[in-house]
């Protein structure tokens, strides 16, 4: 809203609709344009326009880099219903009275809109703006911003395919080799939307000397391009760490899970602004450079929803684990000390066996077996009680 002094007391822009958070293509976007004045005031035309653009601008050494694409242009005069109009198109407006302009256009169709956004660097941006124009007095304007977000669907058969890689890096200290990092990852599909969780299965081997320790992250690629130059921003949105692996072991995540928080969905249909999204799959290793995957992601506005299909998995993880409860029973006679093997103990319990683990020997009962179960029936008169399982 625009608050003038003298003449004219408000210029201000309303949407038909306040409670609409954004618009796609296709849609209406209308409203009206409230004028009051504080004395008589001759309006030549009173224009509407709607705007579209997206910007970039930042600094490179000494040149400052900067470029626009441009979305939406429309424009419009407006006229004032049961208002006297001159010959020339212009009315008086007279103090004391609410004059309302009405607007309304639509936005291009599928394909030629991208959604609205705001970094660092750039920004895509929607408005409506509203000036008046007088004779011999400066044209008054009034801004007023819309949100648009372009649907994107992830249930295409590109990003519903799985995707995976290896990596791996060899290790050295002061120049002698030490062994390798290695790591295989793999995700179901590459098209995710806010609040799904996605599932990660790995498997991390270490045959240098040091501890090394798996991580995930989700980070979102702002790409940013003006006068051909190309700027990238980095940020980290939410990340998962798996256990330590210790020399000569491996670990494995099966179905380790990430949430995709609240963010915008990906952007790459403008020229010169990109919003990509990547899952980041690395492995940390202490006075070495980390050994990172990139698996790309695709964040969209419509697909599978993962917030019905975890709750439906986590009841059936839980009604599964109440019947294993559930069967479970009391053995009929227990077995004694004697009887048992002396096993072989892993150092890690997560390891793989297709490789060899370091064993170490658990050492033998050294006291004297238990009463074996009729001894315990007879010094009780044979009254025994059984325990139930709840």
């Amino acid at each position: 809203m625009v608050a003038m002094t003298k003449c004219v007391k408000t210029l201000d822009v309303l949407f038909n609709d306040p409670s609409k958070t954004f618009y796609c293509s296709g849609d209406k976007v209308a409203g009206r344009i409230i004028v009051e004045v504080s004395q008589a005031t001759r309006v030549s035309s009173m224009r509407v326009c709607g705007v579209g653009c997206a910007k970039v601008q930042y600094s490179k050494g000494k040149q400052r880099c900067r470029q626009e694409t441009e979305y939406l242009k429309y424009e419009q005069v407006v006229l004032l219903d049961d208002q006297p109009i001159d010959a020339d198109g212009s009315v008086i407006l007279r103090p004391g009275n609410k004059y309302e302009y009405r607007f309304g256009f639509e936005l291009p169709q599928e394909g030629q809109l991208v959604s609205s956004y705001k970094g660092k660097f750039g920004c895509v941006q929607y408005y409506v703006k509203a000036s008046m124009e007088r004779k011999d007095l400066p044209v008054l304007e009034c801004k007023k911003t819309f949100e648009v977000e372009e649907p994107l669907d992830v249930c295409t058969p590109d990003l519903l395919s799985p995707t995976g890689g290896t990596k791996e890096k060899k290790v050295t200290c002061l120049f002698i080799p030490d062994g390798q990092v290695s790591l295989t990852a793999k995700i179901d599909r590459r098209g995710y939307c806010e609040g799904e969780d996605i599932c990660i299965n790995a498997k991390f081997e270490n045959t240098c000397s040091r501890i090394v320790v798996p991580k995930a992250a989700i980070y979102a690629k702002h790409i940013y391009q003006a006068d051909g130059r190309t700027k990238v921003f980095l940020k980290k949105l939410s990340s998962v760490r798996g256990n330590h692996v210790i020399s000569g072991m491996c670990d494995a995540w099966q179905g380790k899970s990430i949430r995709v928080p609240k963010l915008k969905p990906s952007i790459l249909g403008c020229d010169i602004i990109r919003v990509e999204y990547a899952l980041m799959i690395s492995v940390h290793i202490p006075g070495s450079e980390k050994l990172i995957l990139e698996l790309p992601l695709v964040i969209g506005t419509s697909g599978l929803g993962s917030r019905t299909n975890s709750m439906s998995s986590q009841d059936g993880s839980m009604s599964n684990a109440s019947m294993s409860w559930v069967s479970l029973r009391m053995p009929s006679v227990p077995p004694t000390y004697c009887d048992l093997d002396t096993p072989l103990t892993p150092l890690l319990d997560d390891f793989d066996e297709d490789d060899s683990p370091v064993f170490i020997t658990a050492p033998a009962f050294q006291f004297q077996p238990p009463p074996v179960y009729t001894e315990v029936e007879e010094g009780y008169n044979g009254n025994t009680q059984m325990l139930q399982v709840c």
